[in-house]
């Protein structure tokens, strides 16, 4: 996962002020924030409003990057938070993150069948704790190794394989 060229002078240019270089970065990584916005809510809307909020975050969190990691790990970490941000703020409002209106019939293909399977184990990865639930999400939902997972994590790369064979164990039982 290569970051685009240009981000560090893009990034610079923001930091100083340029209004032009930040919509520069939030039209290059809109769909990355969205996207993994999504994958830790498992909701359209729910990934809108967090990647809308990261972008608001962003104009002022960007004067915090320092460029020791990649501009995509410390994206993730911004986006991680403020998925895990807005999930507090449903729980405390009392709201679901998800309606599922799923039509049931009696017959359901092996196509179905598998899609629905897909769609309660990763609801069930979502339930997990947070730990958990981000070290799983970006080793098999981002296809990042444990070493990348533990730099947007903060943690070392053993704590994100104990905390992978925590997640297993619990979804043995839950799906």
């Amino acid at each position: 996962m290569d970051e685009p060229a240009g981000d560090e002078g893009l990034v610079a240019r923001a930091q100083a002020g340029d209004r032009a270089a930040f919509a520069a970065l939030i039209n290059r990584h809109y769909e990355f924030i969205y996207r993994v916005g999504y994958k830790w809510l498992g909701n359209q809307a729910d990934a809108e409003d967090v990647a809308q909020n990261v972008c608001i975050k962003l104009a002022t969190a960007i004067m915090g990057f320092d460029g020791r990691s990649k501009l995509t790990s410390w994206l993730y970490r911004l986006t991680i938070n403020a998925a895990h941000d807005y999930r507090r703020v449903q729980k405390r409002q009392s709201k679901k993150a998800e309606a599922l209106a799923s039509e049931t019939s009696d017959a359901i293909d092996p196509d179905q069948s598998t899609h629905l399977e897909n769609e309660d184990l990763w609801r069930a990865v979502r339930a997990l704790p947070d730990k958990q639930r981000d070290a799983v999400l970006l080793v098999y939902a981002e296809e990042l190794n444990h070493a990348e997972a533990a730099v947007v994590m903060g943690c070392k790369e053993a704590t994100v394989s104990w905390y992978i064979h925590e997640a297993k164990k619990a979804l043995k039982g839950a799906v």
